[in-house]
């Protein structure tokens, strides 16, 4: 069940600059998209960014979550890794802490790292719902998350392998 973590959890970015999830959130709200780690979970960076494109400009650091090492990252994000912080948790520390337990996952975090909302595999109407929320608590508009050729709803994958 999602929770929230821990906010002296170490994360690092994909550049390699490691601070605590509490260093990260200090000015921000966090908007997080965890991938999985398999090759599926490139069919949900389009979305993502759809997601990204709306928030990137609020009071929120939007970033994708990479379950595995950099090279897992570059591999799924592609030419997004160049236009989004991308954080990598090889060791799932982040993924655990935060309680989940399907991916993907979009996951809003408050500035005091507390868990405001998620939705944990893809269902498109609980995305939406997040994505609402999220819109809400910054003031701001919220994207329209699904779109005609996204990817069936799926429970995803377990987020602790």
């Amino acid at each position: 069940m999602a929770k929230n973590p821990d906010p002296t959890l170490p994360l690092t970015n994909l550049a390699g600059t490691t601070r605590t999830l509490d260093d990260w959130t200090t000015m921000f709200h966090l908007v997080l998209v965890v991938l999985p780690d398999r090759p599926e979970g490139a069919q949900f960076v389009p979305i993502a960014e759809r997601i990204f494109a709306t928030f990137g400009d609020s009071d929120a650091k939007v970033a994708f979550c990479v379950p595995g090492p950099p090279a897992m990252a570059h591999r799924l994000l592609e030419g997004a890794r160049r236009t989004y912080s991308v954080f990598c948790d090889a060791d799932r520390e982040l993924i655990a802490g935060l309680g989940l337990e399907r991916l993907p996952a979009l996951v809003h975090l408050r500035q005091d790292t507390s868990l405001a909302n998620v939705a944990e595999g893809w269902d498109p109407k609980e995305w939406q719902r997040v994505a609402q929320a999220i819109g809400k608590a910054m003031a701001w508009t919220h994207p329209e998350v699904a779109r005609p050729g996204d990817p069936a709803p799926t429970p995803g994958w377990p987020a602790l392998v």
